[in-house]
């Protein structure tokens, strides 16, 4: 899969913006603040259903303006098609796909897409949210139904712990709260489904973890990943990870339920004195090891940046092995700053081979040969684009302007 056209209206500081890319790498050069990588953020969302940038959809949407357009032409093989979004700031977003009204969940089933970024280092040594984020945004591009799965669960969870709070305020004991149950069965059923998906995924990045991570590393440090999960009675959300965690699809869907459902009742009292539901994937965490050492406090900057790497690497391998569109789109977002001129030159060769590659940079020279391609050039919003001169480019291969 490539992206052919990206057109955007009132997102971040564009108006409007068109931008033609070409198969192979294409380097996105502009300064800091001028808008390149809001062009990334625009290709990533229609994948991802998110932003790595951002926790909700509003500052995506230009000041002043209700909504934010974001459209583009994608090629699956021979075949075109057309994904647009609507970005509202209050309200649910709306998505059309070859301009017939669509789901949004709909959306990443078309576009496959990889970001590396600067943020990925807040996978490794931020907070278990983020590497909730990576594990759920990955989990929608190989399964686009999760997406609803997901929004269910955040939904019910909202429910729950509102009733909670109530019970807080009007000084109801655990046991009196019995409607607290039709909440946790849903809790339950969902949560379930996310938590066995989280474990396979886990178990499937296994093997191109640690091969990417050697790749990018030019070492064995054995890196591993392991959900540590609260229905098995510790609190990961809270640095108190469950005795009993694991990578494999491991125990069967009713031995979860039932972990879960007993997790819950023991935690019932301490859940409506805090006003938290304190059970369920939003308070698992994915722990990262190398050299049988948590990365998160004891790898080092390199150690940790190629750790960073290896996952995004290892989420593009899956899904290049399996999608039937072939290579997920790579965009590596500003990552070349962020790395010595060796793991540079290492990650240039990797990632140089996929179908389609966008590189965002600063300074143009610190893209390594193999990516430095075809360059657009980015200021205050407007891009100019800039064709090497090789008799390759076809006639509907024009500038594109904002």
């Amino acid at each position: 899969m490539i992206v052919e056209h990206l057109n955007l209206g009132d997102f971040r500081n564009y108006a409007t913006a068109d931008l033609t890319l070409h198969r192979g790498p294409n380097v996105l050069v502009g300064s800091n603040g001028q808008g390149k990588t809001n062009l990334a953020e625009a290709i990533v969302f229609l994948a991802t259903l998110g932003s790595h940038r951002v926790s909700s959809d509003a500052p995506m949407v230009r000041d002043g303006k209700e909504f934010a357009v974001v459209r583009a032409r994608l090629a699956h093989g021979e075949r075109k098609v057309l994904v647009e979004v609507q970005l509202n700031r209050q309200g649910s977003n709306k998505a059309r796909i070859n301009g017939s009204p669509s789901k949004t969940n709909e959306l990443p089933r078309y576009a496959h897409v990889v970001l590396f970024a600067p943020e990925d280092l807040q996978i490794v040594r931020g907070d278990p949210s983020s590497r909730r984020r990576f594990a759920d945004q990955l989990l929608i591009q190989r399964t686009p139904r999760m997406a609803g799965v997901i929004a269910d669960y955040e939904r019910v969870l909202r429910q729950r712990t509102a009733l909670l709070k109530s019970a807080r305020a009007r000084g109801v004991r655990g046991e009196g709260l019995s409607t607290l149950d039709v909440w946790d069965d849903k809790l339950i059923s969902l949560g379930s489904e996310i938590i066995h998906a989280r474990l396979r995924l886990a178990s499937d990045l296994q093997g191109p973890l640690a091969e990417a991570y050697t790749a990018i590393a030019g070492a064995d440090h054995r890196p591993q990943l392991e959900w540590a999960l609260s229905v098995r009675g510790g609190d990961p959300e809270e640095g108190d990870p469950s005795t009993d965690s694991g990578t494999e699809e491991g125990p069967v869907r009713g031995e979860i339920e039932e972990q879960f459902r007993a997790a819950l009742q023991a935690k019932r009292s301490k859940e409506i004195e805090r006003g938290l539901t304190l059970v369920g994937p939003h308070r698992d965490d994915l722990i990262l090891r190398v050299r049988d050492l948590p990365v998160k406090g004891y790898a080092s900057h390199g150690e940790s940046w190629s750790v960073a790497l290896a996952l995004r690497l290892a989420s593009a391998e899956l899904l290049r092995a399996e999608s039937p569109a072939g290579d997920p789109v790579l965009i590596l977002d500003d990552v070349f700053a962020e790395l010595d001129a060796d793991r540079r030159q290492r990650l240039a060769a990797i990632t140089s081979g996929y179908e389609q590659v966008i590189v965002t940079a600063a300074v143009e020279g610190d893209i390594p040969e193999p990516l430095h391609r075809h360059v657009v050039r980015i200021h205050a919003g407007t891009i100019s684009d800039e064709r090497p001169e090789t008799g390759e480019e076809t006639a509907d291969d024009g500038p594109a302007a904002s």
